[in-house]
């Protein structure tokens, strides 16, 4: 997930994607919506209901789920829209889908809706699933996750102004029947449909108002409503009474602060203000990791995601594959982790983490801290370039408001510098404006992280596949490597794909267009009476399931 990561982040560490924000405490008054109430939602939280307090790093950039890209906004957006499936313990089961049929060919499948209802009332219908799928793909609303729908027939020429929506592989047969028929068998499509670019929106609410999704108090399907959005301050969530499994949604009410700073979540954490910490929830800080490690509290888990720094490969230095590889080897990523990150990660050698199945083993793409292998590739770089003396080279590390991004900044900074001699200067930006950069290729060097959206090695390389992909923010494409992938789509022996996307892999560790840093960890902390809030292998974390036991 991008710019979460991410996905994106992506964030994590928890380091997330998206460890900037306001201030909490903004002056601003309660936003609500203009045309609807808080349909759906408890007027009043009644005497002795449970309630979760919780913290995120920043104003959720977005709760369009057809146009957000973050996990701030991803774990709002999962806990008031829910998709035809949904993601249990890590494995895929019915949401607002009851049923599902999967044809011999498995190219066609044929959702059968559960009788739920919107927030204000309103049936759940087939229509609401197709408007937003077209939504997504429509080429005039720049959804940068649109490529996800791919697998379904036709979602590409459309997307790329190249086909029509008339050509799109969604039928709606009746309002409670959506058929979707795909280009390729696609054996993670049941996981796809849970991902939050698939999750319906209410037609009446988005044709009547096209920004609707930016206050309090619009029409959703989910387990919880947004009664509340403080802009910049806070955001509060109420139990649906309309929705479907109300009966076994535990909380009645999140409480939802904007804080930027690690160390002052800590804090609140500590004084009891707060209920958890851990990615999206705001990140666990390098300051406390020991700290909690002491006391016992602090959880660490396995995430299928991917700290890196990506390279413009149009900027002035780093438009050469040997500087890049050369930025790339003179990594330390050993001593990051066990002096500044201390999640107990793994230094990442690769672009798929050796959680996703069939990538299990270093695939050998380059040895960790090779100062020497960094040194020769810089020679041959600085010759292709014109230049004699590596201080000509000057790189601008980027990065988005955070403690902990800014540590690991410093940290590479001092390694480029003493080891390879360039010129290395730090940039610092606000979250949204860090995002604008990288899109608009303005940086040399970016840090991001990835969390997988499905666990499939092709979540972490298919965002590669085009310059202009909207999570590529590289300008790097290679059209073998496209190919590759292009390839591993129609393949149907498991083994035969798995190859299909190692070497893919191969060819971009090849060219050096990001240097992979670590893969992540989990890490988070709660007090004892919260119960079922720990983040999947994804890091997703449905609230749904959450319980409070004083």
């Amino acid at each position: 997930m991008k710019k979460r990561s991410f996905f994106l982040l992506l964030m994590l560490f928890g380091l997330t994607l998206v460890l900037a924000a306001c201030n909490f405490g903004g002056e601003e008054e309660p936003a609500t919506s203009e045309e609807t109430p808080t349909d759906g939602g408890t007027e009043e939280v009644a005497e002795g209901s449970k309630e979760i307090n919780l913290v995120i790093p920043s104003e959720p950039p977005s709760l369009h789920p057809q146009l957000a890209t973050d996990t701030t906004s991803d774990v709002i957006i999962r806990s008031i829209f829910e998709g035809l499936t949904t993601l249990k313990d890590g494995e895929v089961i019915n949401a607002a889908a009851e049923n599902v049929e999967v044809s011999e060919d498995l190219l066609t499948y044929t959702f059968t809706l559960r009788d739920a209802q919107w927030s204000n009332g309103d049936p759940v219908t087939a229509d609401d699933f197709a408007y937003a799928w077209e939504f997504a793909l429509n080429p005039e609303n720049t959804s940068e996750y649109a490529s996800i729908l791919y697998p379904i027939k036709g979602a590409q020429a459309y997307n790329l102004g190249e086909g029509t929506a008339e050509d799109l592989g969604i039928k709606v047969i009746d309002e409670k029947t959506l058929e979707v028929t795909l280009e390729n068998p696609t054996p993670y499509f049941l996981e796809l449909t849970a991902f939050k670019t698939y999750f319906p929106i209410h037609k009446a609410t988005a044709e009547a108002k096209e920004n609707w999704y930016s206050e309090a108090g619009f029409v959703s399907n989910g387990p919880f409503v947004l009664s509340d959005w403080q802009h910049g301050g806070s955001i509060t969530l109420e139990k649906s009474e309309n929705y479907w499994d109300k009966d076994n949604v535990a909380l009645d009410k999140v409480n939802i602060s904007m804080v930027e700073s690690e160390t002052t979540a800590a804090t609140m954490f500590d004084a009891g203000e707060i209920d958890f910490i851990g990615n999206p929830f705001q990140t666990v800080g390098l300051d406390v990791i020991n700290k909690y490690k002491q006391q016992g509290i602090l959880k660490i888990q396995d995430h299928t995601a991917l700290y890196m720094y990506k390279f413009n490969t149009t900027g002035e230095f780093t438009s050469n594959v040997n500087i890049r590889k050369a930025l790339t080897l003179a990594i330390d990523r050993k001593t990051l982790i066990d002096n500044i990150t201390k999640g107990e990660q793994t230094p990442a050698l690769g672009m798929v983490p050796p959680s996703v199945e069939g990538f299990e083993e270093d695939r050998g793409y380059f040895k960790d801290n090779d100062i020497e292998e960094a040194k020769k590739a810089l020679e041959l770089g600085m010759k292709e370039l014109g230049i004699s003396d590596p201080s000509q080279i000057k790189i601008n590390i980027s990065y988005n408001t955070s403690e902990a991004h800014a540590s690991i900044a410093q940290f590479i900074q001092e390694g480029w510098r003493t080891n390879l001699g360039i010129e290395v200067s730090l940039d610092n930006s606000e979250w949204q404006v860090y995002l604008d950069k990288l899109t608009n290729l303005d940086y040399d060097v970016g840090r991001l992280g990835w969390i997988a959206d499905y666990n499939d090695a092709y979540t972490f390389l298919e965002q590669y596949d085009s310059a202009e992909n909207g999570n590529n923010d590289t300008g790097w494409e290679n059209p073998q490597y496209a190919a590759l992938l292009k390839q591993s789509n129609s393949e149907t022996d498991p083994a035969k794909r798995l190859e299909l996307l190692k070497q893919a892999e191969a060819i971009i560790m090849a060219e050096y267009a990001v240097a992979p840093i670590y893969y992540y960890t989990n890490l988070s902390v709660k007090k004892d009476y919260v119960e079922n809030i720990e983040p999947d292998v994804l890091g997703n974390i449905y609230l749904k399931y959450t319980d409070i036991n004083k």
